[in-house]
């Protein structure tokens, strides 16, 4: 058995709380700002053992060093970014195993939106922790990686077993489901989904987790080798990662 809490840290980061009932361990998956997983901890009773960090933007890492001292939780991020985390006790690179107590998740790396982004997958308890690769409906933006990588990148987690539930970085899903409409509107799968997603978001509701099942039918950006994705961004027989950096940068036009 494993136990999530999820919750908001700002206007739309996921704050995620990974506990394992078993040892009392617990995890933060990124650590955007201390107040919010302190208080997240408070409600539930747990004690933090450890910070996940998935790559080294400011809105997963500043409540690091706070969280640390406080808890003296271990950190553990991705080698490639050791020199632009703060507090790290352990590096990890593709295929490294990370344990939270009895929990155990498999490391991904996942290049495109930086350099150094690393997915958890614990396949045991079929979850995934994206960071902010793979968002429900939607991928990263690309400030250091390239397309390639990207398409590299979100295939490796498509790969994954379709009932594998996705924890992602943020709380994005009504404006990719908005965007997915525009290029794979007859898509019917994804026509139910957005309609899902209006309302949860009506009711205050949070829309993930959403599972890889999910994404693979109705995220755009997983369906580029689809030839009705291909000819909504003009690109008809367009191979599928030339059609995912159309859909990318129609997607930074907004």
């Amino acid at each position: 058995m494993v136990e999530i809490r999820l919750f908001l840290i700002g206007s739309d980061n996921f704050g995620v709380l990974l506990h394992d009932p078993a040892t009392g361990a617990t995890a933060t998956i990124d650590a955007g700002e201390e107040a919010p997983i302190v208080a997240a901890l408070a409600e539930t009773g747990w004690t933090l053992t450890d910070i996940l960090v998935t790559h080294h933007h400011g809105d997963h890492i500043a409540g690091v060093e706070g969280l640390k001292r406080r808890f003296g939780a271990k950190v553990t991020a991705p080698a490639h970014d050791a020199g632009r985390i703060p507090g790290i006790d352990a590096t990890v690179k593709e295929g490294d195993a990370v344990r939270v107590g009895s929990l155990v998740a498999t490391v991904i790396e996942t290049p495109g939106h930086t350099l150094g982004h690393i997915a958890y997958h614990f396949a045991a308890e079929k979850l995934l922790f994206s960071g902010d690769t793979l968002f429900a409906l939607g991928c990263g933006r690309l400030f250091e990686g390239t397309p390639d990588q990207m398409w590299t990148s979100l295939n490796k987690l498509a790969a994954l077993p379709d009932d594998t539930q996705v924890y992602c970085g943020h709380e994005y899903t009504l404006s990719n489901a908005r965007f997915a409409l525009r290029y794979d509107g007859d898509n019917p799968a994804l026509a139910a989904r957005a309609a899902e997603v209006e309302r949860l978001r009506a009711e205050g509701r949070f829309t993930v987790p959403s599972t890889i099942g999910q994404e693979r039918a109705t995220n755009p950006f997983l369906r580029a080798g689809d030839p009705a994705v291909a000819k909504a961004v003009g690109l008809p027989g367009g191979k599928p990662a030339a059609v995912f950096a159309a859909l990318r940068e129609a997607k930074n036009r907004g």
